[in-house]
């Protein structure tokens, strides 16, 4: 186990439970905001960028609105998110604007991380954010999401943060100070596992049930989150927030259980994108755009020879070159139809031609897989 658990990570998304933030009358516990507020504080000035997503709104709503929300139905808890969230959000502001920290609220649905043009627009926000050194506030947009299309937990919506921004480290903040083998509030034998390198249908079995009254997520769903987050190369930890400085415990060799992820985040992305088969079109590009790809940089307009397909903004397009041997392949940044009107020219061009201030490249670089010498593998598997 690593003296800090933390040192590694460049980008972490820290996942904080309702338990951690309310106290069993559903009130804010704003002691324990301000000490997690410092604690950021000091990540980042040790220039670790971080992502909070956050629990609550419907606890803090429902007291609000003084419903139970173990009894009430989707559109009364709709409500208590939407009464929730503003003295949620104004909460972080407040404990993280004393450190001279800018918070933005960010509220998302599975299809923001799970479509793909979707998926584009949140990360770029997120990645907006970041750039200007604002914290992004996240939880599940509950007043719009259904029974049938929500997360239900932030542990997994956290997990899908680290994977849309390319998050090195997955922090789990909750009730229980790692995973053990069996629940350790009943079992005196349950043991700790402080090193974790592979996920089994045993551990999930091991997992047990929620047993937080205001939190609606349990060690099966962080399993799970964990599962997600290493596959996307983010390195997962689950460890106790219940102390008054849990971030800066947890640096200091608190105990805690970590998820070892085999790949870096670029590795593992690039993996996924190699492995699509859902191809939808065709870009043939000159030989400056194809030795600009092979040193690892973006595809712009200007080295696009020519557009072939029908696809939309953020469907998988193949790139070839003059011979039509393909080389990778990546996420458009623009619909065919866009692009073919912007091919072959500069990027600052592309606001005049369409319209309005899109991207300045046709694929990112993180966005793009390179079937070249270094990718070969990626290529077979």
């Amino acid at each position: 186990m690593p003296a800090n658990a933390l040192a590694d990570f460049r980008r972490i998304v820290i996942k904080i439970g309702s338990a951690l933030l309310l106290d069993q009358e559903r009130r804010l516990l704003s002691d324990w905001l301000a000490g997690l507020a410092e604690d950021i504080s000091i990540l980042r000035d040790s220039h670790k960028q971080i992502l909070i997503v956050t629990s609550g709104a419907v606890a803090i709503g429902s007291h609000i609105l003084n419903i139970q929300p173990r009894r009430s139905r989707l559109e009364e808890l709709q409500a208590a998110a939407a009464a929730g969230q503003v003295r949620l959000v104004n909460a972080y502001q407040e404990a993280l604007g004393r450190h001279g920290i800018i918070a933005a609220q960010v509220l998302l649905t599975p299809d923001d991380t799970e479509v793909r043009r979707r998926f584009l627009n949140a990360r770029g926000t997120l990645e907006k954010l970041l750039e200007h050194n604002v914290v992004p506030v996240i939880n599940e947009n509950d007043t719009v999401a259904t029974d049938e299309l929500r997360y239900g937990d932030n542990d997994r919506l956290a997990a899908r943060v680290a994977q849309l921004v390319m998050a090195d480290g997955l922090v789990l903040l909750s009730d229980v100070d790692g995973f053990y083998t069996g629940n350790p509030r009943i079992d005196p034998q349950a043991q700790h596992i402080p090193l974790i390198r592979e996920i089994t249908d045993e551990m999930f079995e091991m997992a047990g049930t929620p047993g937080s009254a205001v939190g609606s997520g349990g060690m099966t769903t962080k399993l799970q989150a964990a599962r997600i987050a290493t596959h996307a190369g983010c390195t997962t930890v689950i460890a106790s927030g219940a102390v008054e400085r849990p971030l800066h415990a947890l640096a200091s060799g608190g105990k805690c259980s970590i998820f070892v992820a085999e790949n870096t985040p670029a590795a593992a992305r690039k993996q996924w994108l190699a492995g699509i088969l859902e191809v939808r079109g065709e870009l043939r590009l000159d030989a400056g755009a194809v030795a600009a790809l092979r040193d690892g940089k973006s595809l712009l307009p200007v080295g696009m020879v020519e557009v072939i397909g029908n696809f939309r903004r953020g469907d998988a397009v193949t790139l070839v070159d003059a011979s039509g041997a393909e080389l990778g392949r990546g996420l458009a940044a623009y619909a065919s139809d866009e692009a073919v009107i912007i091919r072959g020219r500069q990027s600052e061009e592309i606001e005049s031609i369409l319209g309005y201030r899109g991207r300045a490249v046709m694929v990112h670089r993180d966005d793009l897989v390179w079937f070249g010498k270094d990718d070969k593998a990626l290529k077979k598997a």
